[in-house]
């Protein structure tokens, strides 16, 4: 069977084909291959039925009247998701831009305005097809024009930024519908598979209509979420699994945005990003935030002291500004906002923090410059004890975070973490070198744990550990908000949420508190999650005033 369009006959929207039939006349003939599709007895006289019905009604959304324009643009959806289902049967579709012959039918394949983060050849899977399980059951769509698709690749490698995506892929939002060739390639008759990008361009015109397209946000992330080794890694880096430090840098959860305030999420101890799979969801599928903000996820292992691991995120988001905006110049810069759980919340305030000689002399005796040690050692030492607030910050949401310690990591699981994960941090290699070189330049009550090297993440967060009883006075740079949410238990005592005390989580001149009943895993409580709303919309608001005064 060969395709024949209706280059003489029919009235096509987007190409300006000679208007003989009028849309209502199109829309009943759509409805009859509609009909034909389903008694067909052959598959390939199903998927041309399908395809001719889907082109047919496509034709006749450029209706004038509201009632031909609504019914031809729900048939053209129907038809090309029919259609759609016929040639994938259950599984996804690889497409890329051109023609492409999908169960012997040929079509050709546009791509429009999807992102470079996507491969060449991309995967297509019906949205609705993907389990929420990950999201528990939150999934955020709304109605409209096309199929909501997922468009999954494996990620690039032949860019800078291609290091900056998760390594599971590249997961985006995608609206598919067929439509008859445009007037400029009439010579063509081949029926066009659109695969456009709802977030950037969410309307299609049709004659003078203008169809919002449907779209799926969360099933892209529930993809990938679906995919990722995340959280048996985590476990293991603790304690000194090297899988996790291989996948330690900042991933992109949006594609970048230079126009975007990049929201920095970082996660905790023995933790992952898939802590923030509730909250980013939350996130994404609120348009209003989802304008304003890109989500940018931290992956670190969460092994070495609090100042090493600040170091360490430092060096992770240097790394991606670099190749984001190596100039310097995009407005993201600027307004950034970090949102930290349990450890990160603290490395978010060390982030914002600047470095006082108090947290020297909790560790040594002696200034720096005295000390005789590899150039390179010295240097790291540097970087770890004598930093500055991070440029381009001033909001901070604290979600669970021991800012004073915890009394958990003091307990027996703490200290036998302690002892399995020291043995793996490279940067405390370099500085047990300097204590042995120069071991009258440290204090007597870091002598010894820097000497042993047990001095880790856990060790860091114990109440009465020296350095970090000096760095936890260390606040938020002037002219940084800051927002605390902690949780509560019933009957724990001192109270909170069974791994940090409430006295611990509250922080003196927090812009607001919020105490939520939950346990420690508070960025997945939904009182939590809609305060953290609420402030971003606030900041958001305050930087659009910000933005309409300045010249």
């Amino acid at each position: 069977m060969v395709w024949v369009a209706c280059v003489s006959s029919c009235a096509s929207t987007g190409g300006g084909h000679a208007s003989r039939v009028s849309a209502e006349a199109l829309l009943e003939q759509a409805q009859a291959r509609e009909v034909e599709a389903i008694r067909a007895q052959s598959s390939q006289a199903q998927a041309y039925a399908w395809l001719h019905c889907a082109t047919l009604a496509h034709d006749a959304m450029a209706a004038e009247k509201a009632a031909t324009e609504t019914a031809a643009g729900l048939l053209a959806t129907q038809c090309s998701r029919a259609f759609f289902d016929l040639m994938a049967q259950g599984a996804p579709i690889e497409v890329m831009a051109g023609r492409l012959s999908l169960g012997g039918v040929t079509i050709r394949v546009e791509f429009r305005g999807m992102p470079d983060s996507l491969a060449r050849s991309v995967y297509l899977e019906p949205a609705d097809q993907v389990s929420m399980d990950p999201l528990d059951g939150a999934r955020h769509h709304h109605a409209g024009f096309g199929v909501p698709l997922v468009a999954f690749s494996l990620p690039c490698s032949d860019r800078p930024i291609c290091r900056l995506y998760p390594p599971e892929g590249v997961f985006r939002p995608a609206t598919l519908w067929l439509e008859t060739p445009l007037a400029a390639v009439a010579h063509d008759d081949t029926p066009v598979l659109v695969v456009q990008n709802p977030v950037t361009q969410p309307e299609h015109v049709a004659g003078a209509n203008r169809y919002t397209l449907a779209e799926d946000m969360s099933a892209p992330f529930a993809q990938l979420l679906e995919r990722t080794r995340l959280k048996r890694l985590a476990w293991w880096g603790m304690i000194g699994g090297a899988e996790i430090g291989k996948r330690s840098g900042l991933f992109l959860l949006d594609d970048y945005d230079p126009n975007k305030t990049p929201i920095i999420m970082i996660h905790g101890l023995a933790g992952s990003p898939l802590i923030w799979a509730r909250l980013s969801n939350a996130i994404m599928g609120d348009p209003e935030l989802h304008r304003r903000y890109q989500i940018w996820h931290i992956v670190y292992q969460s092994n070495a002291p609090l100042l090493v691991e600040r170091y360490r995120v430092q060096h992770y988001i240097d790394e991606a500004w670099h190749v984001l905006d190596p100039g310097s110049h995009a407005p993201a810069r600027q307004g950034v906002v970090l949102i930290g759980h349990s450890m990160g919340g603290v490395i978010a305030r060390l982030l914002c923090a600047q470095s006082t000689p108090d947290v020297w002399n909790a560790a040594f005796t002696a200034p720096m410059e005295s000390l005789h040690a590899d150039a390179n050692d010295l240097a790291t030492l540097k970087d770890v004890f004598q930093f500055k607030p991070y440029p381009g910050v001033d909001e901070i949401i604290f979600m669970a975070a021991p800012q004073r310690g915890s009394p958990s990591a003091d307990g027996l699981l703490g200290r036998l973490v302690g002892l399995l994960a020291w043995r793996h941090i490279e940067e405390m290699a370099g500085l047990v070198r300097i204590v042995t070189e120069n071991p009258k330049a440290i204090q007597p009550a870091v002598e010894s744990i820097f000497q042993t090297g047990h001095l880790t993440s856990l060790t860091s967060l114990r109440p009465d550990e020296p350095v970090s009883l000096a760095d936890e006075k260390l606040m938020p740079a002037a002219g940084v908000r800051y927002d605390t949410i902690a949780g509560v238990l019933p009957g724990v005592k001192p109270p909170g949420d069974g791994y940090v005390p409430l006295s611990s989580a509250l922080f003196p001149g927090s812009a607001t508190t919020l105490i939520v009943h939950s346990d420690h895993k508070v960025p997945n409580n939904p009182e939590a999650i809609a305060g953290v709303l609420k402030i971003l919309r606030e900041h958001g608001n305050s930087h659009d005033v910000v933005s309409s005064e300045t010249p």
